[in-house]
């Protein structure tokens, strides 16, 4: 018998982890980034397509506030007493919060005359709405008008119903209804003496057609517009500008609907 015949035996035991690779689940959670990330993404392009330029940019300004941030101090008795550590010479102390002003500038009272000017604006709306309790509009005509004062001014914008169109489709030729209208804000903007604005915009046509009139269209259409303000006896040389937006600028997602055929008549505020 040899002499380590009763020398205990020894197991050894080798546990082996597989963790490497495609057998981990590492890559679960690198695919879950990549899939949130792409639905981000697809998201934020359907809400760029479904919105319109004026609503991007109102939701642009709202991230980006225009209101400047002064770095001067607003005033106090604090250890620099009203003054600030980002320029070299005492600033005077305002206690306002805002950067000095001298009190002998004055506005020249143009907050009084916009505010007197917006409510004129207002006054004028109510007029085409019968919010005051007589319109200028009669209710058939009235359904094609939705207005709004803007910081531009006061717009008016007129927009074709199924089955009542302001131009004969596909052309600039106008209908009945539309003289009517044009008629009815000749009268309203005569009023005052701004200077008006005339935009056209029309509905997106199909991909299939040989030739895309949209630019041309637009612009014929808030052309004839012009042309049926002046034939109103309304003057000239108060219309500032005419433009076409072909359909660049729907107001509702079905860029083929025929909501977006439509005229704005802005009403410009003094100095635009």
């Amino acid at each position: 018998m040899r002499a380590n015949a009763n020398a205990p035996a020894i197991i050894k035991k080798v546990k082996k982890v597989s963790g490497g690779g495609h057998h981990g689940g590492a890559w679960k959670v690198a695919y879950a980034d990549f899939v949130t990330a792409m639905m981000a993404f697809f998201l934020l392009m359907w809400l760029l397509n479904a919105t319109t330029e004026k609503q991007r940019k109102g939701i642009a300004d709202y991230f980006n506030p225009t209101i400047p941030v002064t770095r001067v101090s607003g005033g106090g008795d604090g250890s620099f007493g009203g003054d600030s550590v980002f320029v070299e010479e005492t600033l005077s102390q305002t206690g306002t919060g805002g950067v000095p002003r001298d009190p002998t500038l004055d506005d020249g009272g143009a907050g009084d005359d916009a505010a007197a000017e917006s409510a004129r604006l207002e006054e004028l709306e109510d007029m085409l709405l019968a919010r005051g309790g007589e319109s200028m509009a009669s209710d058939d005509i009235a359904r094609h008008i939705i207005t709004r004062v803007t910081d531009e001014g006061l717009l008016v914008e007129l927009f074709d119903l199924e089955d009542a169109p302001l131009f004969e489709p596909g052309t600039t030729l106008p209908t009945a209804l539309l003289s009517e209208l044009i008629a009815m804000i000749s009268r309203v903007f005569a009023l005052v003496e701004n200077r008006v604005a005339i935009e056209g915009h029309v509905a997106a046509q199909p991909v299939v057609v040989i030739e895309n009139t949209a630019w041309m269209l637009s612009t014929g259409r808030a052309t004839q517009a012009r042309r049926m303000l002046e034939g109103s006896a309304f003057p000239a040389d108060r219309i500032h500008r005419v433009t076409g937006h072909a359909d660049r600028e729907p107001v509702v997602a079905n860029v083929m609907d025929l909501r977006n055929n439509r005229l704005e008549l802005i009403l410009l505020r003094a100095g635009r």
